[in-house]
């Protein structure tokens, strides 16, 4: 199994788990969060990154989604990226979330990687009004 591990400002990480916990029923185990609040200490969250990895790392690798490329918890994050066992991806989203779990089990963490991108861009949709009525049956 594949970990995931979120890093994002303030409490988006642990509101995401807590909405995909919602739609699944159930919290999935190898997953976890890390915030960045107000102005965390670089050196401290440094320390939790690396310890979060090492305990979601069980042989398979882990996925790192965060929230903005450039920002505090990308950049702490890239320095512990390692092609093949640890990666990452930016513009974390829920469905992002729900695939990388969903997948994590059956693909190779680069194919992970690739098939959470793309559902997390095809996730991005302007909601037309065919679109609501097809929804909702109005």
């Amino acid at each position: 199994m594949i970990g995931i591990l979120i890093v994002a400002h303030g409490t988006l990480a642990d509101s995401l788990v807590e909405c995909a916990v919602h739609v699944l029923g159930t919290r999935p185990p190898a997953l976890a969060t890390l915030d960045f609040i107000g102005h965390a200490d670089p050196d401290e969250r440094q320390t939790v990154l690396r310890q979060r990895l090492a305990e979601l790392d069980v042989g398979q690798g882990v996925l790192v989604l965060a929230d903005v490329y450039g920002a505090t918890p990308c950049n702490t994050l890239c320095r512990h990226l390692l092609p093949g066992q640890v990666e990452g991806v930016t513009g974390v989203n829920l469905p992002m979330l729900l695939k990388a779990l969903t997948y994590r089990d059956t693909l190779a963490l680069p194919q992970l990687v690739e098939r959470i991108v793309k559902g997390g861009r095809d996730s991005i949709t302007h909601i037309s009004e065919r679109m609501c009525d097809a929804a909702t049956g109005r």
